[in-house]
C-alpha cells in the first residue's frame, strides 16, 4: 500500500493506547473529545479505524478516523444513483479528521484527507463502496471538504459525498 509523502520527522500510525489521546487540541472540541474518549474504544470494537500523525516529538499532530455504512438511495442526487440498486448502499466514511492547533497552517490537514482517500481507495480494492461519505463539523470543515471535490447530499447541507468514480479518477492523476 503506498502511502502519501509526510514532511520530515512525521510518521502515520495506527492509534494506540500510548498515544497522548488526551492531550490532542485541535480547537474543536467535538474532534478533540472523540480522539480523547471515542477513537480507540471504537477501534477496539472493529466500529472505526483511527490513524495518528506524529509528530517528532511523539505529538499528536492530526489523525482521521475511518468507517464503513449505508446511505440511502434516496439520499443521493440523481446522477449518481440513475444507475444504482433502489436500496441502502455501502460507503466508506471518513468519521473524523483534526490537525492540532499547533500545526494548523502547515498543509497536514491536506496529507491526512489524501491518506484517508488513499486508504479508502485501497480499501475499495476488497469492499466495494460507492462513495466516501462524511459529515462536517462546521462551515470551516465544510469549505476545507468542498475544495477537494466533495459535494452536498441532496437535503443534507453538512454530509458531503464523493463518488467512488471521482476517487479513482483521483487516485489516477
Amino acid at each position: 500500500m503506498s502511502g502519501v509523502p509526510l514532511p520530515p520527522g512525521f510518521r502515520l500510525e495506527r492509534l494506540a493506547r500510548v498515544h497522548p489521546r488526551k492531550e490532542f487540541r485541535s480547537g474543536v472540541a467535538e474532534v478533540d473529545e472523540w480522539l480523547a474518549k471515542n477513537a480507540l474504544q471504537n477501534q477496539v470494537k472493529h466500529l472505526s479505524a483511527t490513524r495518528v500523525l506524529l509528530d517528532e516529538r511523539d505529538q499528536i499532530a492530526g489523525y482521521y478516523t475511518l468507517a464503513s455504512s449505508q446511505a440511502d438511495f434516496g439520499d443521493l442526487p440523481p446522477d449518481e444513483a440513475k444507475k444504482l440498486p433502489r436500496r441502502m448502499l455501502p460507503v466508506a466514511v471518513l468519521a473524523w479528521l483534526g490537525v492540532s492547533v499547533e500545526h494548523q497552517g502547515k498543509g497536514l490537514g491536506r496529507l491526512l484527507l489524501a491518506q484517508a482517500l488513499r486508504d479508502c481507495y485501497e480499501a475499495g480494492h476488497t469492499f466495494a463502496f460507492i462513495a466516501v461519505v462524511l459529515d462536517c463539523v462546521n462551515d470551516a470543515a465544510k469549505a476545507f471538504h468542498q475544495k477537494f471535490e466533495f459535494r452536498e447530499l441532496p437535503g443534507h447541507p453538512y454530509r458531503l459525498f464523493l463518488s467512488a468514480a471521482q476517487l479513482q479518477a483521483m487516485m489516477r492523476d
